[in-house]
């Protein structure tokens, strides 16, 4: 049996998407899920499959995207999810949202076009932070200084250490204490330009919730440096002024910032070795140019950051 053949009969267990036109597999992002544009009547619906044993986590998900509704955050909506026991899967089914990737599509626009879109992506951020977590979430500091001692750990006794890292370990150090006290609210935990969609100009919509969890906001901002001002400066600059009302943020949120973009290069190395150890040399290339957009952080606003504003 062929791929569409087996994709087809999948589809055919689904009652709402029985009798569909089309479907196509998409083949992009680092998640074992299997997803699917669906289209049906002339509507198209994203399909997302996965291991059964990853059904309680994916209600959480599923929960958290219909809850996302409440606070008008432009994003997919709940159809259903479900069990195909037979094929021993899970199933999500969301609305699709139409356009581009940013990543993709923001070169083709204006810088001032980018900018906007930036903006408009730092409103639904905002949006999602006003969502607090459960009383049964532990405070920030705790789970996140647990998880950065463990990847310290691994990270020390790895053969992949950056050149030089005294200096952001350091950094680390004298600013965990920062953490304390946090806001403890939704993290979308993935926010960037390949999780954003564009059409027509505009912000279609957020994409992608597998990664959500709690905590400080201003962690939800370190891949705008890791990922999204590699592809636009314009784009990021507008998506942080977009959340603070277009003004400029203060010397904490860049000193916050900075600490998790610095603990996240550490959590990087150990995890690339873990998933794609072939691409420990591109991860590298994109954790030294961090560290040059900070002076290794001496510096907590980035450089791009600084020099997009006076063009």
């Amino acid at each position: 049996m062929n791929d569409q053949a087996q994709f087809e009969r999948l589809i055919n267990q689904i009652k709402m998407l029985k009798g569909s036109s089309s479907i196509n597999k998409i083949n992009k992002g680092y998640s074992n899920d299997q997803k699917f544009i669906v289209e049906k009547n002339n509507r198209l619906y994203l399909l997302k499959c996965f291991d059964l044993d990853e059904l309680a986590n994916k209600r959480a998900e599923y929960e958290a995207i219909q809850h996302l509704e409440f606070y008008k955050v432009n994003c997919s909506r709940g159809i259903e999810i479900d069990a195909l026991p037979n094929e021993h899967l899970g199933y999500m089914l969301l609305t699709y949202t139409n356009g581009e990737e940013a990543a993709d599509a923001l070169h083709s626009y204006e810088a001032s076009v980018q900018y906007e879109i930036g903006v408009d992506a730092g409103k639904e951020l905002a949006k999602m932070h006003q969502w607090h977590a459960p009383d049964s979430i532990a405070p920030w500091y705790d789970r996140k200084l647990a998880k950065h001692e463990k990847y310290m750990e691994q990270y020390l006794k790895g053969e992949a250490r950056l050149k030089g890292d005294e200096q952001f370990l350091s950094f680390i150090d004298h600013h965990l204490h920062l953490m304390r006290g946090r806001p403890n609210l939704f993290q979308h935990d993935d926010f960037h330009v390949g999780n954003l969609i564009v059409e027509q100009g505009k912000l279609a919509g957020v994409i992608d919730f597998n990664r959500f969890d709690w905590g400080d906001p201003i962690h939800d901002f370190l891949k705008a440096g890791m990922f999204s001002s590699e592809v636009s400066v314009p784009f990021t600059i507008g998506q942080i002024k977009g959340y603070h009302g277009n003004e400029e943020p203060d010397e904490h949120f860049w000193t916050l910032y900075s600490l998790y973009l610095a603990m996240t290069i550490v959590s990087s190395i150990v995890w690339i070795l873990k998933v794609r150890p072939t691409e420990l040399a591109i991860m590298q290339q994109k954790l030294y140019r961090v560290l040059e957009d900070h002076d290794s952080f001496n510096n907590v606003i980035p450089s791009w950051y600084l020099e997009g504003r006076t063009q």
